[in-house]
């Protein structure tokens, strides 16, 4: 029986896409009116490989660090060298938005009884300040952090720091990500998966697949029926 629903932030919770197309919107922001998608993109492809060679490497940094090292790189790549629009960039990263669902479906949740944390690669300060910013700040039990680690998902400690900090055992959680990576590391380590595949993607092919997979998160409800 699931009595634990566990997220991963950026991408799942928060739309990582926000802060490079709201600065596109902004006075100083001209520059990325027509290339925010693939900045955006750019970015977030050397985050999660910078995470992973960290790891790989032993040669962690945290969160903020890869975050404004990959915008680094992007930026570079786009020929926008420009240290106000890379400072806001970053500002914004720190308040994405989140889907348009996400406030209701936590507090559905919520109210159903089910607890409720992020398991994430940000650091502490990074998710206080996003779930603050979005107004999300009583929605969860616990707010975990892969920073005490210094290692980044998908390594199998990650995840045992549900059950250590909410002492729920695998069969009783429900790992839900928009992150295919991120879902074949939870279904190895054991956990209950729902994947949120909101660009309708492939299943990565991989050993561990996810046992559901679903649009948006209003079909959690459904799944937990």
């Amino acid at each position: 029986m699931i009595t634990t629903l566990v997220f991963d932030a950026y991408g799942t919770l928060f739309d990582i896409t926000s802060a490079a197309r709201r600065a596109a919107t902004e006075a100083g922001g001209e520059a990325l009116a027509q290339a925010w998608p693939r900045l955006a993109a750019d970015w977030r492809r050397k985050q999660l490989e910078y995470t992973w060679l960290r790891t790989m490497t032993g040669t962690y940094a945290d969160f903020a660090t890869v975050t404004a090292q990959s915008l680094d790189w992007a930026l570079d790549a786009h020929n926008l060298r420009d240290p106000a629009l890379r400072a806001r960039l970053l500002s914004l990263y720190e308040e994405l938005n989140t889907f348009p669902e996400v406030p209701e479906v936590l507090a559905n949740l919520k109210a159903s009884g089910y607890r409720l944390a992020i398991l994430s690669n940000g650091t502490p300060a990074m998710l206080d300040a996003a779930t603050k910013a979005a107004g999300l700040a009583d929605a969860f039990n616990a707010i975990l952090s892969v920073d005490p680690l210094r290692l980044y998902k998908p390594a199998h400690q990650v995840y045992a720091l549900v059950e250590r900090h909410l002492g729920a055992k695998p069969a009783q959680t429900l790992f839900v990500s928009s992150n295919g990576w991120d879902i074949a590391g939870a279904a190895h380590f054991g956990l209950w998966t729902a994947w949120v595949n909101r660009a309708n993607d492939p299943v990565d092919r991989l050993a561990q697949t996810p046992v559901h997979s679903i649009p948006d998160l209003t079909h959690l409800a459904r799944l937990l029926q």
